[in-house]
């Protein structure tokens, strides 16, 4: 029964976790690991070992970087500021707060621009295409936080259904 449990908690766990990732209201791959981690934690971590446990918490660290470095990447492809950068990061932290759902989308965008926008001395079509370049980036590193899930998922599965 309390197998049955954990199975339950794990897998909502990993469902608001992957949402997390693509509406980032949610901290999308910690929740794949507190998933991970409870499952652990009402089965005696049987079938886990060291390796397993530290690859997940290396996952969970690796999601964080890529957060700052697809957007980092995206701005700095199209040529954009420091400023731009920060930028990105702070329209996506607003523009989910602000926003909601769209903010995501919609928070990287503006916030590139508008402070490329200032750094430029208002060069229009470069802080459109830095814009642009941060809404990629962000976009690309949803992709890649997807995949880390998936495979953080894929090894969970492959360790508890073959120990």
């Amino acid at each position: 029964m309390v197998e049955i449990l954990a199975w339950i908690l794990a897998g909502l766990f990993f469902l608001a976790g992957i949402v997390g990732i693509i509406l980032p209201v949610l901290p999308g791959v910690p929740l794949v690991f507190v998933g991970i981690l409870l499952y652990g934690l009402l089965t005696g971590f049987k079938g886990f070992t060291w390796a397993f446990v530290l690859g997940q918490v290396a996952a969970v660290a690796l999601s964080f970087l890529i957060d700052y470095l697809a957007t980092a990447w995206g701005v700095s492809r199209q040529g954009g500021s420091r400023l731009a950068l920060w930028g990105g990061m702070l329209g996506l932290l607003f523009g989910i707060l602000l926003l909601g759902p769209w903010g995501v989308i919609l928070g990287p965008f503006l916030g590139s621009f508008l402070a490329e926008l200032l750094a430029s001395r208002f060069d229009l079509y470069r802080a459109l295409k830095v814009g642009w370049g941060s809404l990629l980036g962000f976009l690309g590193g949803t992709f890649i936080k997807l995949l880390l899930a998936f495979t953080m998922i894929g090894w969970f599965l492959w360790v508890t259904l073959h120990p």
